[in-house]
């Protein structure tokens, strides 16, 4: 006999085909449980030095616009699941910050009992110089968190 309880499923997407891949099972897994299932997407903005004082325009754009494209990619992908998704409840939020750090916050606020997250199989000096959100959340996140990879994903050793 079980006694998990999963009712609240947080699913990070970056708008990535790994993402989408696992979506599917955040909304299915949701349904499967009964579950709230909430999106949510980072945005974050790299580090970029101020070149004003050298006389070069400052070319990075504000957070406020990036903010807003991401809103409105997650609104269509919120009709979307609307439509597709039957009886599943679900929300989404956009938010600055790093990636990781975010996600780890807003499973805690949310008080989910899942993290389900995409990741893109990066490996060797890929996976050294970018760092992987996944295994962050993994590493940190107080609740469970079910990685997924999408399939065409090669395996490649270290």
């Amino acid at each position: 006999m079980s006694n998990i309880r999963i009712a609240r499923i947080l699913c990070p997407v970056d708008f990535s085909e790994c993402a989408e891949h696992a979506l599917r099972y955040a909304v299915d897994l949701a349904g499967a449980f009964g579950a709230e299932l909430k999106l949510l997407h980072i945005v974050e903005v790299p580090f970029l030095p101020s070149y004003s004082m050298a006389g070069v325009p400052d070319l990075s754009m504000p957070i406020e616009q990036l903010e807003e494209g991401a809103r409105e990619h997650l609104d269509k992908l919120l009709r979307r699941l609307g439509e597709e998704a039957g009886h599943v409840h679900v929300t989404g939020e956009v938010r600055p910050g790093t990636a990781f750090i975010e996600i780890i916050e807003a499973a805690r606020e949310f008080g989910a009992n899942l993290i389900v997250m995409g990741t893109h199989g990066r490996s060797g000096l890929k996976q050294l110089l970018i760092g992987s959100v996944a295994e962050k959340v993994v590493r940190k996140a107080a609740c469970p968190v079910l990685t997924v990879k999408h399939p065409e994903h090669r395996f490649e050793l270290p």
